[in-house]
C-alpha cells in the first residue's frame, strides 16, 4: 500500500512538473517577464504559503533555522537545490525549449549514480553502466539531432542543462536527513523562501525596476498556475522516495518529459527532428534501464553528506 502510495506521488507529481515547463515558455515568450523575476515570484510565494500553512496548523517553523546544523543544511537545499534545479531548468527553457530542458533533468540519475559511485569509490555495475551509456547516446541525438558535423542546441542551453541535471541530482540525494528529521513539508517551504530570497537579494536593483510586468494578467495567471503546480509537483517528488528510492523514481519519472513533448507540441506547436526524437526515446531507455539497477544494487546507499 505505501509502495503504490509512492508510485501515484511520482506519477502524478512527474505530469504536474512536466506541465509547467511549456506553461513557463509560454509566460518567457508572451510577456516581459526574465527568468529571475518569474522564480522570485514562484519561489517566495509558494514558500510563504507553505510556512504559512503549517504555521496556522501549529507547526514550529522556525525551529531548524535556530539549530546552526540545520540552517546550514536548510540553506544548502534552498541555494543549490531549489534554487539551482529551478534557475537551470528555466534558463535551459529560455535558451531552448521546455522539452530540452525537461529531458536535460530527466537525465540526472547518470549524475546521481556518479555521485553515489565516487562517495562509495566504486565503478558503477555493469548494469548501471549499460543505461548510462545509453542515455547518453540518446542525449547525442538530441543535440546534434543527428549531424555528426554540428550542434543542434546553443551552448547556453548544453551548459545549463549540464547545471539542471546536476541541481536534480542534488536536490533529490541532499534533503533525505533534512527530510527524516523535519518533513517533507517544512523541507520544501523552507527551500523555496530560502532560493527565492537569494535570487531576490541578488537581483535586487532590477526587480523593482522591472514591476511592472505584474500588470500583464494573462501572464501572471498563468504563472499563479504553475506556483500551485509547481509546488505541488516537488512536494509528491520528495514525499515519493519515503516510500521508494531516490533512483527508482526515475523509472516513473519518464512521465515528465512524455507530458512536456505533448504539451508542447499539441499547444505550442513545437516540432523536433527526427533524430531529436529518437534521441528522446533511446534517453526515456537508458534512464529506466539505469534506473531499474540502480534500485537493484543502491536501494540503500546513502546521501552525501555535505
Amino acid at each position: 500500500m505505501l509502495r503504490m502510495k509512492g508510485i501515484v506521488m511520482i506519477v502524478v507529481g512527474s505530469m504536474l512538473w512536466g506541465a509547467t515547463g511549456p506553461m513557463m515558455e509560454w509566460i518567457l515568450h508572451h510577456s516581459e517577464m526574465s527568468v529571475s523575476m518569474l522564480l522570485i515570484l514562484r519561489l517566495l510565494f509558494a514558500g510563504a504559503v507553505i510556512l504559512l500553512l503549517l504555521k496556522a496548523k501549529g507547526v514550529r517553523v522556525g525551529r531548524p533555522m535556530r539549530q546552526k546544523l540545520w540552517l546550514r543544511k536548510m540553506v544548502l537545499f534552498g541555494v543549490f537545490g531549489m534554487l539551482g534545479v529551478q534557475f537551470g531548468f528555466v534558463q535551459t527553457i529560455a535558451h531552448s525549449d521546455a522539452i530540452v530542458a525537461t529531458l536535460f533533468q530527466f537525465v540526472a540519475p547518470v549524475y546521481i549514480i556518479i555521485l553515489l559511485s565516487i562517495k562509495q569509490r566504486s565503478f558503477p555495475p555493469g548494469t548501471q553502466m549499460i543505461g548510462m551509456i545509453v542515455a547518453l547516446i540518446g542525449l547525442y541525438f538530441l543535440l546534434t539531432n543527428g549531424s555528426f558535423s554540428s550542434i543542434s542546441l546553443n551552448t547556453e542551453a548544453i551548459v545549463w542543462g549540464v547545471v539542471v541535471g546536476f541541481a536534480f541530482a542534488f536536490y533529490t540525494l541532499y534533503p533525505v536527513v533534512l527530510m527524516a528529521e523535519w518533513g517533507v513539508l517544512l523541507v520544501v517551504g523552507w527551500g523555496m523562501f530560502i532560493g527565492g530570497l537569494a535570487l531576490f537579494i541578488a537581483n535586487l536593483p532590477s526587480f523593482f525596476v522591472n514591476l511592472s510586468v505584474l500588470a500583464n494578467a494573462p501572464a501572471m495567471g498563468m504563472l499563479l498556475l504553475v506556483i500551485i503546480m509547481g509546488t505541488l509537483a516537488f512536494i509528491m517528488f520528495l514525499q515519493s522516495m519515503t516510500f521508494i528510492s531516490p533512483v527508482e523514481t526515475s523509472v516513473l519519472s519518464c512521465f515528465e518529459p512524455l507530458t512536456a513533448m505533448v504539451i508542447s507540441v499539441v499547444w505550442l506547436g513545437q516540432t523536433m527532428g527526427i533524430w531529436q526524437i529518437s534521441g528522446a526515446l533511446i534517453m526515456l531507455f537508458g534512464v529506466v534501464w539505469l534506473s531499474v539497477g540502480g534500485s537493484k544494487v543502491r536501494s540503500d546507499a546513502s546521501p552525501p553528506e555535505l
